[in-house]
């Protein structure tokens, strides 16, 4: 079925096209540049990843960040990446880096999040 779209629509996916890295609820809501209640932001996003369009990423604290995702014909285990949570600017990234692993026989993995953690490449470059 194919959704309507809307200026929240249009507004959330604006801030993590712009953004290139994945954002909590809190951090898109200050982004958007139109009156937009909390909840309706909860809810677009959460359409966004039943559509996938976006994907979820659930950090060490148990907060939630959305990114945009790669384009794929497969709705698959194979879209499934590491995730960077940088330390200092608390920023979490993509990485183009698949996951590989293996589980038991009778298993059946159904979402991957993985999470490495550290300092990012724009926050060494700051350093030196």
């Amino acid at each position: 079925m194919k959704r309507r779209n809307t200026p929240t629509k249009e507004a959330v996916l604006a801030v993590l096209s712009k953004s290139g890295k994945a954002l909590s609820q809190d951090s898109i809501e200050k982004e958007i540049d139109i009156a937009i209640n909390r909840a309706t932001i909860y809810r677009v996003l959460n359409r966004f990843c039943d559509d996938g369009v976006i994907h979820k990423i659930v950090a060490e604290d148990g907060k939630q960040y959305f990114a945009l995702t790669k384009k794929s014909d497969k709705k698959t285990l194979e879209n499934q990446h590491l995730h960077f949570n940088c330390v200092k600017c608390k920023g979490i990234e993509c990485l183009n880096v698949e996951i590989n692993f293996s589980i038991p026989e009778g298993y059946l993995v159904e979402n991957v999040n993985c999470i490495l953690t550290g300092v990012c490449k724009e926050c060494l470059k700051a350093k030196k």
